[in-house]
């Protein structure tokens, strides 16, 4: 499922910097599950646009994994310039489930 992200965001905006970072272990799945994600994209193709405009371009992007396995998802899209200002996105907190199921 990462490397599926990675490969269509990748293709649909041109990002000159892309993670996708699986964090379905910080909640309670099933070890090994690609379920959470926190994907951090910088891309001229947001440029003009609002937060919401871009989390919608991203979310379409996405449509059929966000209808099927992907349970959450934590955007955080960046222009160049933004990008450059900070150089990191925010640090995912805690998650306060219980443990993970076994």
């Amino acid at each position: 499922m990462q490397q599926q992200i990675e490969a269509k965001l990748a293709a649909a905006l041109s990002p000159s910097h892309l993670e996708v970072i699986n964090e379905s272990y910080m909640h309670r799945v099933a070890p090994g599950s690609e379920s959470h994600f926190k994907v951090i994209v910088v891309s001229e193709a947001f440029a003009g646009q609002r937060l919401l405009g871009r989390h919608r371009q991203v979310n379409g992007i996405l449509a059929q994994e966000l209808a099927g396995a992907i349970h959450a998802l934590a955007l955080h899209t960046y222009t160049e310039a933004e990008w450059q200002q900070r150089e990191q996105a925010p640090k995912t907190p805690s998650c306060v489930s219980k443990p993970p199921l076994v």
